[in-house]
C-alpha cells in the first residue's frame, strides 16, 4: 500500500527491469566511448563533414568565377576573398575535430551533445542552402569576420592545445591567453565566424539561424561548466573571477 492505493508487485518489478536495463545501456555506451577506434570514428565522420562543406564551397566558388570577363569586377574579387576564408575556416575545424585527445570525462545524457552537435554544425549548413551574395560590401565584411574568427580560434587553440572538444568534455583548465579575460572564448571565435558566413549568404533564413545558433549556443554553455565544476576542483575559482564571452557584460 502507498498513500492508500495498492502498488501492484508488475509495476514494480517493470520498473526494475526498465532501470536495470537504462543502467546496463549506460555502461555500454560509457565503455564504447572509451575505445579508441570508436572516438578515431567519431572524430572522422563529425570532421568529414567540414571537408565536404569545403570541397563544395570551392566548387560553386569555381563556377561563378570561370565565366568569360567574371575576375574584372571588384564584386568577384571580393566574393572569391570572403570564400576563400570561409573554406579555409573550414579546413580549420576540420583539422581540431580531426586531431582532438581523447577526453577525462564527459556530461551524461542527450541534451548535452544534441546541444554540442547542433551548435557545432547547423549553421555552417547555410553554404548548403543559402543564396549568394555578390555584394561587394558584404563579402568583404565577411572576409573580415572570418579572419577574425579564424585568428581568434587558433590563437584560442595554441593555449587551450590538448584541452580541445566539441561536446561537454573535461581534459584540464586553462588560465592562459584569451582564457585570462573570458571562460568561452572559443565560442566567441565560432560566433563571429558564423556571423561572417550570414553575410555571405545573408537572407531572412541565415539570420533566423543565426539566432537560433546564439540561443543553442547560450544554453550549451551551462552543460560544460557543470561538467567542468564537476570534474575538475580547480575551475570553481578559477570561474568565479572571469566573464563567459564579453568582458563587462556576460
Amino acid at each position: 500500500m502507498k498513500d492508500g492505493s495498492f502498488v501492484r508487485p508488475g509495476a514494480v518489478f517493470e520498473q526494475t527491469r526498465r532501470d536495470r536495463l537504462a543502467s546496463l545501456l549506460s555502461v555500454r555506451l560509457a565503455r564504447l566511448r572509451r575505445n579508441r577506434t570508436y572516438d578515431f570514428a567519431m572524430r572522422a565522420l563529425g570532421s568529414g563533414w567540414f571537408l565536404l562543406l569545403a570541397a563544395l564551397v570551392a566548387k560553386t566558388t569555381f563556377a561563378e568565377i570561370s565565366s568569360p570577363g567574371a575576375m574584372a569586377s571588384y564584386a568577384v574579387w571580393a566574393l572569391l576573398l570572403s570564400r576563400f576564408c570561409l573554406v579555409a575556416f573550414y579546413l580549420i575545424l576540420w583539422g581540431l575535430i580531426i586531431t582532438r585527445p581523447p577526453a577525462i570525462a564527459q556530461s551524461n545524457g542527450i541534451f548535452p551533445s544534441l546541444a554540442a552537435f547542433v551548435g557545432t554544425y547547423m549553421p555552417w549548413s547555410i553554404s548548403i542552402f543559402g543564396n549568394s551574395e555578390h555584394s561587394t560590401v558584404l563579402n568583404v565584411l565577411s572576409a573580415i569576420c572570418l579572419i577574425a574568427g579564424m585568428l581568434l580560434t587558433v590563437y584560442t587553440v595554441l593555449n587551450l592545445g590538448r584541452a580541445f572538444s566539441l561536446v561537454p568534455q573535461a581534459r584540464r583548465v586553462v588560465q592562459v591567453g584569451p582564457y585570462r579575460w573570458i571562460k568561452h572564448p572559443l565560442y566567441l571565435s565560432e560566433e563571429i565566424a558564423v556571423l561572417g558566413a550570414v553575410l555571405q549568404f545573408l537572407s531572412p533564413g541565415a539570420l533566423v539561424l543565426l539566432f537560433v545558433h546564439i540561443a543553442v549556443q547560450i544554453r550549451r554553455i551551462p552543460y560544460e561548466e557543470e561538467l567542468l565544476r564537476r570534474t575538475l576542483p580547480e575551475y570553481g575559482v578559477y570561474e568565479s573571477s572571469r566573464w563567459r564571452l564579453i568582458p563587462g557584460v556576460w
